[in-house]
């Protein structure tokens, strides 16, 4: 047993990383989307980490009928819950941002400017409409 993993770290990869890795990107994403806050996401993140987790005791901890009625194994550790809403968080918070960083540029393509992939800024002169000069 590991800090951030339970039983091995390829496990750890293959369900919290990869698979509620990106699930979790697209619920930022899907959140974005439909211009929702991302306490939303946040949310529906803390759902999915707890299926991560139960995916974790089912399929790597040995869990069985007895273990469930004996001792829950690993099932309720708050410790690896956290663990692995902090990695589903990470990969909802740059689906979100990605997915919003899109979305005002191209709707707001003469207001805001992209910075990074997962950033923008408004622009410097966007305070007034740009006007034609005449001569």
């Amino acid at each position: 047993m590991g800090v951030i993993w339970e039983t091995s770290p390829w496990a750890f990869l293959f369900v919290t990383v990869f698979a509620g890795g990106g699930a979790a990107f697209m619920i930022g994403r899907a959140a974005a989307r439909s211009w929702n806050p991302f306490w939303q996401a946040f949310l529906q993140v803390m759902l999915l980490s707890a299926a991560v987790r139960f995916l974790h005791w089912g399929l790597f901890a040995g869990a069985t009928l007895e273990s469930w009625r004996q001792s829950q194994g690993s099932l309720l550790s708050l410790h690896y819950y956290l663990v692995d809403a902090v990695v589903l968080l990470v990969f909802a918070a740059i689906g979100f941002s990605r997915q919003r960083t899109v979305q005002m540029l191209r709707q707001y393509g003469w207001l805001a400017v992209e910075t990074s992939p997962l950033t923008w800024r408004p622009l410097r002169d966007a305070k007034s409409p740009p006007q034609s000069r005449r001569d």
